[in-house]
């Protein structure tokens, strides 16, 4: 890992940061909220050694996010969502957005569809791998709830 790659860390983190500001989380989940984004970023970078396909490496940083999250709910006892939409900023797809919507301005058909679908993918990944882990959570937590019971 180059000096190229620590400085995106460190900008993903700085972002995250920035966002946990805005989404007012106070005391010291504006830390774990930080980590999340730099756990985030350097696993997708990770991934990305071995794996060519963003879609994929969005969906599997999505699960281990959406993990740390769901952990970090119950140990901090704050809703997991906090987390887990604020550490995963660094992979909403903006540049492909961002030329998604360039190309039907200028009404390039070939670059929106291509770039469209690509941040569509890559949004889907990231809410799927959200709600894959969160649903897994609250099916966990209601079977030993009524594990107990009976």
């Amino acid at each position: 890992m180059g000096w190229n790659e620590l400085l995106q860390i460190l900008c993903g983190t700085l972002g995250t940061l920035g966002f946990a500001f805005v989404f007012d989380i106070r005391g010291k989940r504006i830390f774990f909220a930080a980590f999340g984004g730099l756990l985030a970023w350097a696993l997708y970078l990770l991934l990305g050694l071995f794996l060519p396909d963003a879609t994929l490496r969005c969906f599997l940083v999505s699960v281990v996010v959406s993990l740390y999250a769901e952990l970090l709910a119950r140990l901090l006892k704050t809703p997991a969502v906090t987390f887990s939409t604020i550490s995963l900023i660094p992979l909403v797809p903006g540049s492909s957005l961002y030329y998604t919507m360039t190309g039907a301005f200028r009404g390039d058909g070939a670059a929106f569809l291509a770039s469209g679908v690509e941040t569509l993918k890559i949004a889907a990944a990231l809410s799927l791998g959200t709600v894959l882990v969160s649903t897994s959570f609250a099916y966990a937590k209601k079977y030993l709830l009524t594990k107990k019971q009976g």
